[in-house]
């Protein structure tokens, strides 16, 4: 396809699963039943997914319990009174607070894979969560005899694992879930908190290959859960120039949501260097209404007056399900959205002529 185009990487889980899953986590379910389910997910998900033409698919992240939080898997370590995350229509989020040391990943997002690939006759992307993001389960206050640089040590060591156990089990590509960098100027408008976050992305991304970087990506949003966002009201030029000192070759960028896109399209502009490709989001995730093809060519037409085409191409705005029980989004509907925005980049490229 002469314009690329990726998901971003949830869908809705349907109701069985995710009550199979808060029955496994209350222990009235067994591990073997929720497995048989998964697969099952797995499977139709991605039969739908390649449904819709899309070049690149996901399994949907349907066995992730959230997209932030599946690292955390079985560890003992952890209280739930972490940091609140507050979202616009009212409805807040916690993370987990890190009691003691030392700070591991429970599960890695390459342990997906296997069971998508044997599903999937297209190329699998596998999205994972940002050392950022992981950062935040540090208490502000410390912890008696493991120090913030240690467990900042540790921590860049598992996302380094959780990266490259993606590509070794098979992934085309993998995505990074940055959705706090808009947060982090929300949290401090001085920025300190958000270049901290750069700079702890930038030292996991140090590990890589230049070559290996190109096929990592970064996604930003301003969250979106249950239809609702956590920093919307964000000027987006705000975070655009340091975001795009992340050393990877993609950027999954939320736009179709945003309310002034052309400014930030100029920003993204004036920044932009050689080795980097645009995925412009030119679908809505919080809008239940689907998008026609037409639409999202006029999207991706008004990104092209800005971004080279051959630097130019096309995701969702978000995942559609980042955490398992939202279900704000039908299947249906994502799938068809997902359907729209495939369709309209075709329709953006033959009237552009590539």
């Amino acid at each position: 396809m002469p314009i690329p185009t990726e998901p971003i990487g949830s869908v809705p889980r349907q109701r069985e699963l995710q009550e199979a899953m808060q029955a496994f986590a209350a222990g009235t379910l067994s591990a073997e039943k929720l497995d048989t389910l998964f697969d099952e997910a797995v499977r139709e998900t991605i039969e739908q997914f390649e449904a819709t033409g899309s070049p690149i698919i996901t399994d949907g992240e349907q066995t992730k319990p959230s997209f932030a939080t599946y690292p955390l898997a079985g560890l003992d370590n952890l209280a739930p009174d972490g940091m609140i995350i507050p979202f616009e229509d009212g409805h807040t989020r916690q993370l987990p607070r890190l009691i003691r040391g030392p700070f591991r990943y429970g599960a890695y997002a390459g342990s997906c894979l296997p069971r998508a690939k044997k599903f999937a006759s297209k190329p699998l992307k596998q999205a994972v969560i940002s050392a950022s993001a992981m950062s935040l389960l540090y208490p502000a206050d410390g912890i008696d005899g493991y120090p913030q640089a240690q467990f900042l040590d540790d921590l860049v060591r598992h996302a380094v694992a959780d990266i490259r156990g993606c590509f070794d089990n098979g992934a085309y590509d993998v995505q990074i879930d940055f959705t706090e960098a808009r947060l982090a100027i929300k949290l401090d408008s001085s920025k300190r908190l958000l270049q901290q976050f750069i700079d702890l992305n930038n030292r996991v991304l140090s590990h890589f290959t230049a070559e290996d970087r190109q096929r990592i990506g970064v996604h930003t949003c301003p969250g979106g859960d249950h239809d609702s966002t956590h920093s919307a009201d964000v000027d987006y030029g705000e975070l655009i120039p340091l975001l795009m000192t992340l050393d990877v070759g993609c950027f999954y960028m939320q736009m179709a949501s945003e309310r002034h896109p052309e400014r930030a399209l100029r920003v993204i502009c004036e920044h932009l260097k050689p080795h980097q490709r645009i995925y412009v989001g030119v679908i809505n995730v919080i809008d239940e209404e689907v998008e026609s093809a037409e639409t999202v060519r006029d999207r991706v037409l008004m990104a092209a007056e800005y971004i080279p085409v051959a630097q130019l191409g096309t995701t969702d705005d978000c995942g559609f399900s980042p955490f398992s029980d939202d279900i704000a989004t039908a299947r249906v509907t994502a799938f068809a959205k997902i359907q729209a925005r495939v369709r309209g980049s075709e329709l953006a490229a033959e009237q552009i002529g590539v």
